[in-house]
């Protein structure tokens, strides 16, 4: 029996955002993308390579439209706000199946264990600190932003923040307090 293969990734990537790598069976995948054992064997091949096929599918979506935020700024200053902003629409969305990031939510010994799912988790985390140092390096070149100020230092700093505010946004979440609380954050970052 043929599927659409778009729909069941698709399915299959917000269990996975919801439930985690680790908590997600293979039944409950399968029921979820409406595909037989077969179907998904021939296609997929295993759950470790179908949650890598997720974790793809989810950059080429959701941090997709994340990096188009920050980069359509007219600064970088700005454009780390517009991608703080985007990840609190997200959280305000009630279609969102979890608060963390399926890629924050990546971060556990089960997925890191597996050495193709660490490789792809490292390059993707590498590729956005690179990407925001870039940007931020080029408001520094052109007096946007201090000639003190540290790309390379901030762009983790960053990160490291907005897989904090992920994990926060489990216990508690409230728009207006976590904008005051970025807010404060990047000012004294000086962003």
């Amino acid at each position: 029996m043929e599927f659409d293969y778009t729909t069941a990734l698709e399915r299959a990537t917000r269990l996975f955002w919801e439930t985690g790598y680790a908590s997600t069976s293979l039944r409950d995948l399968l029921k979820q993308m409406g595909i037989g054992e077969g179907s998904f064997y021939n296609t997929l091949k295993s759950k470790k390579n179908a949650y890598l096929e997720c974790l793809k599918h989810y950059n080429a979506t959701v941090n997709r439209h994340r990096g188009e935020a920050f980069f359509s700024a007219p600064t970088a200053a700005l454009g780390v706000r517009a991608l703080f902003e985007s990840v609190l629409d997200c959280l305000d969305d009630p279609t969102t199946p979890s608060p963390v990031c399926l890629m924050a939510g990546s971060v556990t010994p089960e997925v890191l264990d597996e050495p193709d799912l660490r490789d792809y988790v490292q390059q993707q985390f590498s590729m956005l600190a690179e990407r925001i140092t870039a940007r931020l390096n080029v408001d520094k070149e052109a007096g946007l932003l201090p000639a003190e100020f540290e790309p390379e230092l901030v762009a983790p700093i960053v990160i490291t923040y907005l897989h904090g505010l992920w994990r926060m946004a489990l216990v508690s979440y409230s728009r207006s307090q976590f904008e005051r609380q970025i807010d404060t954050f990047l000012n004294g970052l000086g962003l």
